[in-house]
Formats: C-alpha cells, sequence, structure tokens
C-alpha cells in the first residue's frame, strides 16, 4: 500500500507539474475525433489558458487522485474517500469555467466602448487600420491586450490576416461579429461604416445589461447548490476520521452502499441544479472551431 501510495503521488505531482508548465508528454491518437478535440480546445482557448485538452484532463486526473490517497490515508475508508476524489477531479474545470465567464463577459462588456472608440476615430478622419491599432494604447483594458500585437501583424500580413489572428486569439461570439464587420469594411469598404458601428455597440450593451441580470438571478440558486454538495460530505469525513463505530460501518458493504448510493443522488443533484443555473453561452458561428491558434506568451 505504501509503495502504490508513493508511485501515485509521484505520478500525481508530476502531471500537476507538467499540466502547469505546458510540458506534459503528449501521445498520438490515430483515432482522434477532431470535431471533439476543436470544442475542447476552444474551450480552454476562450478561458485565456495555453494548456491542451490532454494536459487539462491528465492534471484534473491527478489531482483527484491524489485528493483519494491523502483521504485514504486519513479515514482508512476507501468509499468515504470516493466522493471527495471526484469532486476534485472536477475542481479544474469549475475555476476554468469562471475564468472563461469572466473573461468572455469582460470582452463583452468592453466592446461597446471599443466600438465607440473605433467610430470616434474614423469619424475624425482616421483609416480603420490606424482606428483598429488604436485600440492597443487607448481602448478599454480587456481590449488592449488583444489588439497588442495588431499594428506588427497588419504591417507584416496586411489588415484583414490580423483582424482574423487577432478574432482567433479571442474566439468570442461578440468579437467575431465586430471584427467580421471590419474585416468586411477593410476589404470592401463603405461609408456606413459608422453607422453599422453604432447599432453594433447598441445591440452590445444590451446583451450586457441582460446578461448581468441573468447571472445576478441564478448566483443565489449556484451557491446553495454547492453548499448543498458539500457539507454532507465534510461531516462524513469527520465522522471517519477516528476509529469507531462510523469508520468501521462505512468499510462495511452497507457502508459502502450507502456511500455510493448517496454520491450518485449528490452527483446527480449538483448535475441538474447546475444545468438549470447555467448561464447562456452564444457559440461561434463565425469563427474556426477544429483549429484554433492558441495564443502563446500571456
Amino acid at each position: 500500500m505504501t509503495a502504490v501510495a508513493a508511485a501515485s503521488t509521484a505520478v500525481f505531482v508530476y502531471l500537476l507539474v507538467g499540466a502547469v508548465t505546458g510540458r506534459l508528454p503528449s501521445f498520438a491518437s490515430g483515432r482522434r475525433r477532431r470535431g471533439q478535440v476543436g470544442a475542447q480546445q476552444l474551450w480552454l482557448v476562450q478561458a485565456g489558458t495555453d494548456l491542451t485538452p490532454r494536459q487539462f484532463w491528465a492534471g484534473s486526473v491527478g489531482l483527484g487522485l491524489a485528493t483519494f490517497l491523502l483521504v485514504v490515508l486519513l479515514t482508512a475508508t476507501p468509499a468515504v474517500a470516493l466522493a471527495p476524489a471526484v469532486a476534485t477531479g472536477f475542481v479544474p474545470r469549475a475555476a476554468f469555467a469562471r475564468r472563461r465567464s469572466r473573461r468572455m463577459r469582460e470582452l463583452t462588456e468592453a466592446w461597446p466602448d471599443g466600438v465607440r472608440d473605433l467610430v470616434a476615430s474614423i469619424s475624425a478622419g482616421l483609416s480603420l487600420n490606424q482606428a483598429v491599432a488604436g485600440l492597443a494604447d487607448d481602448g478599454p483594458p480587456a481590449l488592449r491586450d488583444a489588439f497588442a500585437r495588431y499594428p506588427t501583424l497588419a504591417r507584416m500580413v496586411g489588415v484583414v490576416p490580423a483582424l482574423e489572428v487577432v478574432k482567433e486569439e479571442l474566439a468570442d461570439p461578440t468579437s467575431d461579429r465586430i471584427i467580421e464587420v471590419l474585416v468586411l469594411a477593410a476589404e470592401k469598404g463603405g461609408q456606413l461604416l459608422p453607422e453599422i458601428l453604432r447599432d453594433l455597440a447598441d445591440a452590445t450593451t444590451k446583451d450586457v445589461r441582460t446578461l448581468e441580470a441573468i447571472q445576478t438571478e441564478s448566483l443565489e440558486q449556484r451557491i446553495n447548490a454547492r453548499a448543498v454538495f458539500v457539507l454532507p460530505w465534510a461531516v462524513l469525513l469527520v465522522l471517519t476520521l477516528r476509529p469507531g463505530p462510523f469508520r468501521d460501518f462505512y468499510r462495511s458493504g452497507g457502508g459502502v452502499l450507502v456511500v455510493a448510493l448517496g454520491a450518485l443522488l449528490s452527483l446527480l443533484g449538483l448535475g441538474i441544479v447546475s444545468r438549470l443555473g447555467r448561464e447562456p453561452v452564444e457559440r461561434r458561428v463565425l469563427g474556426a472551431a477544429a483549429s484554433v491558434p492558441a495564443r502563446r506568451g500571456r
């Protein structure tokens, strides 16, 4: 048991360090489903990370395994350790989901002011290229980093390819719509561009207000769901920390059955409540879904 625990801990530490540094080993797979891998990679890009799906899931499994071993060492009851291990394994996904939601919300909230900056620059006589390049210096904070490389890219590969690169790095539906308008304006020109951008800014502002209302209404529901899930398992963990009748029961067949049934019901209830309280996420229809270039050096 000690040797297995030591080996598992070593594997976990290796996977965790690799996931953090982005140096996990990759294993070729000839049966990769491109659509599924592309969707997972897109989700990670939207969260602002350069991790691959393999690295992400390897780190999650390693974290769950470490939790399982730790709880087993504390309680000597594998059945009790199973549910905390599974829940801990999903902590990275929850953390990245919050990060993704915050990043996309910041982008959505930044675009109305960013578009108005573009309209003001174009109305002042600047070219479209100069107006977009100005976002890197004077735009909203959430857009400055996104457009930091745009001036250099525009000089090297042209305005339209540079806009396409920025669009794929942002991987955001709102950004897709606005940048597509800029691409069309760069390719074909148009006197109606300021008016179209004003309409986009107004529509995006309404979307931001709607999203804020939805988040406010669902916040309490999400907090209650997580609290209801965690509290019974915390009590069970405390009860089995010391030898006694509780530990003996949950090490027996009947105790394992009770824990398995409770874990199943807890996960089912958490899944239902999380799904009901999930924020609506707009799908990308104007971006590349199968192959998304990851941005390095964030």
